[in-house]
């Protein structure tokens, strides 16, 4: 069994005085593929944030590669090969295309850069051929391409993935996740949360169930896949 490089344990985190997140346990192994899916507000971006350091938390430990890193910034995770593609996609607006994958190597002192942006632009030859346009004015589409490109610029070993399909057109979900399944198939180790279930789970190894701030199921994600309760509830089944 491949060892351990991302764990939560009795994760908590409050906004206030309100538990958004009540005391999970997650793990994700190397090499995989494990979606977290829920109803909207379950407390699955929190979970990210206070994975990355974007949200301080109330009680609990992250550890990533036999390591603690609780309340470390995002920065630092992201020189250690952890990084996060944040919901909204969270583009610089105001650079080009060309400019914000740059700015996803910014970490980086080797000199394969230039040679990583043609790798993006050929998973994604759109931002190739608009490479000099503001990614402000790109439609949300593009935008989440493009936050997918930026991520892969810093070279993760573990890569986040919150809410990637989101507003999106039919035509770009599938382009999507395509691209999650290719770059899983790689050897990237992926954390997808996801309120699309029945595609997350498709394309997973294991799945988390959440709810309410809380785990509620674990397993294969083929067996949740085709679990009752899990149709019903995400499914519409």
């Amino acid at each position: 069994m491949a060892e351990v490089v991302l764990k939560v344990n009795g994760l908590r985190v409050a906004y206030g005085g309100i538990q958004a997140v009540k005391g999970i346990d997650l793990e994700v192994r190397k090499g995989e593929l494990v979606s977290l899916i829920g109803a909207n507000g379950a407390g699955k971006t929190t979970t990210l944030k206070a994975i990355t350091g974007l949200q301080p938390i109330t009680d609990g430990s992250v550890e990533y590669a036999g390591r603690s890193i609780t309340g470390r910034g995002a920065y630092e995770l992201v020189r250690g090969g952890l990084c996060m593609v944040p919901e909204g996609r969270g583009v610089f607006t105001r650079m080009t295309i060309a400019e914000n994958l740059q700015m996803g190597a910014y970490s980086r002192k080797d000199k394969s850069i230039d040679e990583d942006i043609e790798r993006i632009y050929a998973i994604f030859p759109r931002l190739k051929e608009r490479r000099d346009q503001l990614a402000g004015t790109m439609s949300g589409g593009e935008q989440q391409m493009l936050a997918m490109g930026r991520a892969l610029m810093s070279r993760p070993q573990v890569l986040l993935l919150d809410e990637p399909s989101m507003g999106l057109s039919p035509i770009m979900v599938d382009k999507i996740f395509e691209v999650v399944g290719d770059i899983s198939k790689q050897g990237v180790t992926i954390l997808l949360v996801e309120q699309n279930a029945k595609r997350a789970l498709g394309l997973a190894d294991r799945g988390y169930v959440m709810d309410s701030g809380q785990i509620t199921m674990t397993g294969p994600a083929d067996e949740l896949l085709h679990d009752p309760r899990v149709r019903a509830a995400y499914l519409g089944e």
